[in-house]
């Protein structure tokens, strides 16, 4: 078991932006972090498990729907609280901070923003306490980038929906109870599902092998002709910028997880170039490793001021696709980079389970393709300026 030594970096001061209630749910969610999670998390790394004890934690933090309204069981917190929590989580780990984000953006949000009253008081408590975990299904075997190709469809029975299709590389969904899954009627209109573990015909296979993420389980969700009551349609909004919407919430989260994640490998990097002696003095001493660190910092404060000030924005709700787009690739690309660095100034250390550094680095390689690869982000800000999509 690890002993979690990170402490806080804030070389501009940011803190003083935030109130007191955001200090103390981040204070809280790094304590409780600490104390539970980063001790055991390596272990379950190594053995490709998620640890499923945590589930109860995260939710008594707050870290499932912090924003949805305390009438549902939310927190009924702010964006700026939420973007704070997901850093936290992904200070600990990526997969972690990745089942939260999941739960938070991509389960409770549609059934909160685009479900009836009914679905919201069935679904929306026992996420939020973590009592039930859900998943989000969008991609497809062929469709990643493209989700409007999507095969997944359903048609009306009359007194139920027919779904049939599958969904690959779908967070949760090997334990998941509820899905919220995206799919075609017979005209091709994309609608939201909520999907219960247990009807007939849904499975959800595990995913193995993997090298990234090992810490969050992934798996498949598959239907075969599957009944689906009509009372579980979402009715609210329909259309692929039902699902986009979600994204939304979710690369925001992003964006600030991958502060946390490049925030740990600086501060091991950081510590150990000050205990690692080499020619007689600390390695932190000479210019190479410093002209490493400061550019670390530097980019971490870049981050932290764009992703304040979209925080802002989406507070206001002002805050555009594009300018989320430009947030998540930005702050990943800059996390991958510093974890690069990390492991460099850690020399041979930087590959064991004795630091963070390699974890993260591993890591972060999903997150820089999942929720819009970073070149599709790139593509969504040039589209953005110029007006014309490069899509197609």
């Amino acid at each position: 078991m690890g002993t979690d030594r990170f402490e806080a970096h804030d070389y501009y001061l940011m803190d003083e932006f935030l109130s007191d209630e955001q200090i103390m749910i981040r204070s809280a969610a790094r304590e409780w972090l600490k104390q539970e999670v980063s001790p055991i998390i390596e272990e379950y790394y190594e053995k490709g498990e998620f640890p499923n004890q945590i589930v109860p934690g995260l939710g008594a933090i707050g870290a499932f729907g912090p924003y949805i309204p305390e009438e549902y069981g939310g927190a009924g917190l702010d964006q700026i609280s939420y973007g704070l929590l997901m850093q936290e989580l992904e200070r600990c780990d990526s997969g972690v901070r990745s089942t939260a984000s999941v739960q938070s953006s991509l389960v409770m949000y549609p059934i909160w923003k685009y479900g009836t009253e009914e679905q919201r008081q069935k679904y929306l408590p026992k996420l939020a306490s973590g009592e039930w975990l859900g998943c989000f299904g969008l991609t497809e075997p062929d469709y990643g980038s493209n989700p409007s190709g999507m095969i997944t469809n359903f048609s009306d029975q009359g007194d139920h929906y027919l779904l049939n299709g599958a969904k690959m590389w779908i967070s949760n969904a090997p334990f998941a109870q509820v899905a919220v899954v995206w799919a075609k009627d017979e005209s091709g209109r994309i609608h939201g599902l909520i999907v219960e573990r247990g009807m007939e015909g849904f499975s959800t296979p595990e995913m193995h092998g993997k090298h990234s993420l090992r810490a969050s389980s992934t798996g498949e969700l598959i239907f075969d002709n599957v009944k689906i009551p009509k009372e579980n349609l979402l009715p609210g909004k329909s259309g692929l910028g039902a699902p986009m919407s979600c994204l939304d919430s979710a690369r925001y989260g992003i964006a600030w997880g991958a502060i946390g994640a490049a925030l740990d490998c600086y501060d091991s990097a950081l510590r150990y170039s000050k205990e690692r002696i080499q020619f007689d003095k600390p390695i932190g001493g000479f210019q190479l490793i410093q002209k490493k660190l400061a550019e670390m910092i530097t980019e971490i404060t870049k981050a932290q001021l764009l992703t304040y000030r979209l925080g802002v924005l989406r507070n206001e709700g002002r805050a555009t696709t594009a300018q989320i787009s430009m947030a998540k690739r930005n702050n990943v690309e800059m996390a991958v980079n510093i974890a690069r660095e990390s492991r460099q100034i850690h020399g041979a250390m930087g590959i064991t389970n004795e630091y963070p550094c390699m974890r993260h680095m591993a890591n972060l390689e999903s997150v820089i393709t999942y929720e819009g690869t970073h070149d599709i982000h790139l593509l969504i800000t040039g589209a953005d300026v110029t007006g014309i999509p490069a899509f197609k």
